[in-house]
């Protein structure tokens, strides 16, 4: 069993192959996101953090996935103009997922099955991992990106080894 987001890799949302490797040493909030549904909003808030944080070290990693509601039913280049244009999205979006069922990707069975188990119930739940790439804490998806502010801190203050 791998045991870090460092032992993955993930496909940009441009089609690029990304080693999570990158990330080390950053804290990583990792969020499988949707462009239609009622959590949508929760951009502006995953970017408010990733603009507040990140030259401390917090790096926002979306991965859309169209499991919930089909609420994710456009193309990659379709959902990064979403992003951009509705939401100013800058911080870093994959190639479309799935987060459950046999063709789960390998870091969200990593990632749930770290926190104890349990399939990701809706579109925007939430992932936090620490500098050293372990998992920290796993957040429904209604909790709002700024409610996660404390536990972002108490990470980036966890100096890197």
């Amino acid at each position: 069993m791998p045991a870090a987001i460092s032992d993955f890799h993930a496909t940009t949302i441009d089609g690029k192959d990304q080693d999570l490797s990158t990330y080390l040493g950053d804290v990583v909030l990792v969020v499988n996101t949707a462009s239609e549904c009622g959590l949508t909003p929760q951009y502006a808030g995953l970017q408010r953090l990733y603009d507040t944080y990140a030259a401390r070290g917090l790096v926002v990693l979306g991965f859309p996935c169209d499991q919930f509601g089909h609420q994710e039913p456009g193309t990659e280049d379709e959902i990064a103009t979403f992003c951009s244009q509705n939401y100013g999205v800058t911080f870093p979006m994959f190639a479309k997922v799935d987060v459950n069922g046999d063709d789960t990707h390998p870091l969200y069975v990593w990632l749930k099955s770290t926190a104890g188990g349990g399939d990701i119930t809706w579109n925007f739940g939430k992932f936090l991992v620490g500098r050293d790439g372990s998992l920290v804490a796993r957040y429904d998806p209604r909790i709002e990106p700024d409610e996660l502010v404390d536990d972002i801190e108490a990470q980036l203050a966890v100096v890197s080894g």
